[in-house]
């Protein structure tokens, strides 16, 4: 039994669920060009169902391989292929075994497993050949990279080497491969460019661009131009040539920034796109076994790291509990949605509209207090309809009919009598959503959904004074709305099951992330973003200077500073949460005077950027009035933990959400917080500060952290 054998059959006891893919081998006789064995990659189920490389999957690609060996050895074969079954070619390693290794030695078996199968694709007899028809990532990517030549579908959705955005190295060969193929910088853009940007996709044509297929051919006929020219290159007919790689000082160049890549993005904080960028330099040498047992290392160690649990934990949340959400009423409740209005006219309504148009596909009317406001509206949705045209996102026949169904009109009754969902985006004003509501009742259908896109504000307390207060839904967006995914979806006291449920079909429509929140101030994110927000804005009124402040919590990683946040969100808004929820809860929340001052001189924020970095504005520093109290960067970071751990604590003994796992799905989605802290709650364990703030853990031994 060979020592690859043993590896795989060791790590299969370990992959107890996994679905496995078969390798089946068949012959194909290619004009001029002899006998050519064909791999096909196949689990056996749909392309929902994509292909991936687990133990067992591993092995009978092992076999499959030593039966095309033979045949290569024996000269009864001209070449060999690798493809998948129809739309997938395959797509990496199968995570749900990953997430079960609990020893490092049975990590380091994958990787070596990995390495052991794909690497004879490069050594035998014969020439061999990828042929990415479909989707390929992670592990499907790198089996091609072993290959001698490849080919890409023109219509490949998504190809990509994603590992590092979930806190892996491409570790079965992409990153000693790939440099060597396309060059550092390139190779530097697909692995640590690519996937810290919310793991960015390649198209087919993209892979060619950048020289990681040599042939590119349409879909329609991808396998038989293949094949033809596969055969072409056998005859000798086509001989392929690629650029020399730079090993120079463009090698160093290209790893620097990578660095400033993952610097900008993690901040240090988490390890996978330093480990691959240490790979990615020594790669250079083109020293292949090295490589690979760097690759082998650095896969082992980050299987067993707490970053790559949580990236894992985070997938999976994203993937599974994001399509399902907890605590939906049965979707047989939900009633049919054929016309939407939106009340207000401004930015956010419009941009409402626009998505509402594009994914329901329905008559989308909007009001506003005058016409010059609602013709302001729709121009602005007709104008990024034209954006997505010239973009080629959309056809025009597509255009043309979005366009015609945004309307507007100033009088409610006739722009919403027969609508069946009426979401108001207006001031943020109990007073004011309260008339918006009575004006509304007064106007549309008894059963017509009236939906709020309030981000702090008691949703019972809105519906309150209406008849039929139980079809009014909390459905809070976050900005930008085309973006951002999470949609929380608040049940009023009120609020009965064939709305809510009308609600979750509707988000589900919209292609967005719905979790569903109790009725309490300010919701899931908005409420731990301000405590996190107020205990920053706390020490700098204490007398800690900005730059600590906002320095003590970059080993977070988190997409952006507290205050460059701030000024996305706008002081002005910022200002009124803190005020809602020092309302109801003063002993924890603040409203801070500093703040108060900022928004009172309409400044936009903390910095200004005339040197093209944040730098404080000279005018907000005048306007700041701080104590005497100095932390340190460690002291600011364990204070601000300690409030973002007890608040999550007290939200879920208030049953805001169903599960811990529901606030971290709400972060990664509505805030954009790394998957490498898996939202928050797995990084609040791993530190200690859950246990020491609320004398236990959020999650469970084994959720997002190695198992005992």
């Amino acid at each position: 039994m060979s020592t690859t054998t043993e590896l795989l059959k060791g790590a299969a006891e370990l992959f107890p669920g996994e679905v496995v893919t078969s390798a089946h081998v068949r012959h194909l006789e290619l004009p001029g060009a002899g006998r050519f064995a064909l791999i096909t990659l196949d689990n056996g189920l749909d392309h929902t169902k994509p292909t991936t490389f687990g133990p067992q999957s591993l092995a009978n690609l092992n076999a499959a391989i030593d039966q095309v060996e033979k045949e290569a050895a024996e000269g009864a074969i001209t070449g060999a292929g690798i493809t998948g079954k129809p739309f997938i070619f395959a797509v990496g390693a199968d995570l749900k075994g990953v997430e079960l290794l609990a020893r490092h030695e049975d990590a380091l078996a994958i990787g070596r497993g990995g390495h052991d199968v794909f690497k004879r694709l490069s050594s035998l007899a014969v020439p061999t050949f990828a042929y990415y028809n479909g989707a390929a990532m992670g592990g499907g990517v790198e089996v091609g990279l072993h290959c001698t030549y490849r080919t890409v579908s023109a219509s490949v959705p998504a190809f990509s080497l994603p590992e590092v955005f979930l806190g892996l190295v491409p570790g079965w060969g992409g990153c000693t491969l790939l440099p060597n193929l396309i060059g550092a910088d390139r190779a530097v853009t697909v692995i640590i460019e690519n996937s810290l940007n919310q793991n960015r996709q390649l198209k087919g044509p993209q892979v060619y661009e950048l020289g990681i297929a040599d042939a590119l051919f349409e879909a329609a006929d991808f396998l038989e131009q293949s094949l033809a020219w596969t055969a072409s290159v056998l005859r000798g007919e086509i001989e392929v040539h690629r650029p020399e790689v730079d090993r120079g000082e463009a090698w160093d160049a290209a790893v620097a920034r990578g660095r400033a890549v993952a610097d900008a993005k993690v901040h240090g904080a988490a390890p996978a796109a330093y480990r691959a960028l240490e790979i990615v330099s020594a790669a250079r040498s083109g020293d292949l076994r090295q490589g690979f047992e760097a690759e082998d290392r650095a896969l082992a160690d980050l299987i067993m790291s707490g970053e790559l649990r949580s990236g894992i934990y985070a997938f999976n949340l994203v993937q599974r509990r994001g399509k399902r959400p907890a605590g939906a009423p049965d979707k047989a409740l939900a009633r049919p949605v054929t016309k939407v209005g939106v009340v207000g006219a401004g930015l956010m309504a419009s941009q409402l509209a626009l998505l509402f148009v594009r994914r329901l596909e329905v008559p989308v009317v909007l009001t506003d207090i005058d016409q010059e406001r609602i013709d302001k509206g729709v121009a602005y949705v007709h104008a990024e309809i034209d954006k997505l045209l010239a973009k080629g996102r959309l056809k025009q026949d597509a255009a043309n009919r979005y366009k015609a169904l945004v309307t507007g009109h100033p009088d409610k009754a006739a722009a919403f009598g027969d609508a069946d969902f009426v979401i108001e985006a207006v001031f943020e004003d109990m007073g004011v959503k309260q008339q918006v509501f009575a004006e509304l009742e007064a106007v549309v259908r008894p059963d017509a959904i009236l939906a709020t896109n309030t981000s702090s504000l008691s949703v019972s307390e809105m519906a309150a004074k209406l008849e039929h207060p139980e079809r009014v839904v909390g459905f809070h967006f976050f900005n930008p709305v085309a973006i951002l995914p999470l949609l929380e979806i608040v049940r009023g006291e009120t609020t009965d099951d064939a709305s809510l449920a009308t609600a979750f079909a509707v988000a589900k429509k919209l292609k967005k992330t719905a979790v569903l929140v109790k009725d309490a101030p300010a919701f899931v994110v908005n409420r731990i973003l301000t405590r996190f927000m107020g205990e920053i804005q706390n020490v700098i009124d204490e007398g800690t200077p900005v730059a600590v402040a906002e320095k003590a919590v970059e080993p977070l990683g988190l997409p952006m500073s507290p205050l460059v946040l701030l000024e996305l969100v706008g002081p002005a808004i910022g200002l009124h949460v803190s005020e809602t929820l020092h309302a109801a809860f003063p002993e924890r929340f603040t409203v801070s005077e500093n703040l108060a001052a900022v928004v009172k001189a309409g400044k936009r924020g903390f910095y200004v950027y005339d040197s093209g970095r944040p730098e404080l504005d000279p005018e907000v520093a005048a306007l700041l009035k701080q104590g005497d109290r100095v932390l340190t960067e460690a002291q600011v970071r364990a204070r601000v933990l300690d409030a973002v751990a007890q608040e999550i604590g007290l939200m879920l003994d208030e049953g805001v959400v169903a599960e811990a796992q529901d606030i971290d799905l709400c972060l990664i989605t509505g805030a954009g917080w790394p998957f490498h802290l898996g939202g928050v709650t797995p990084y609040l364990d791993r530190e200690g500060v859950s246990q020491r703030v609320n004398g236990k853990p959020f999650l469970a031994p084994g959720v997002a952290s190695v198992p005992a």
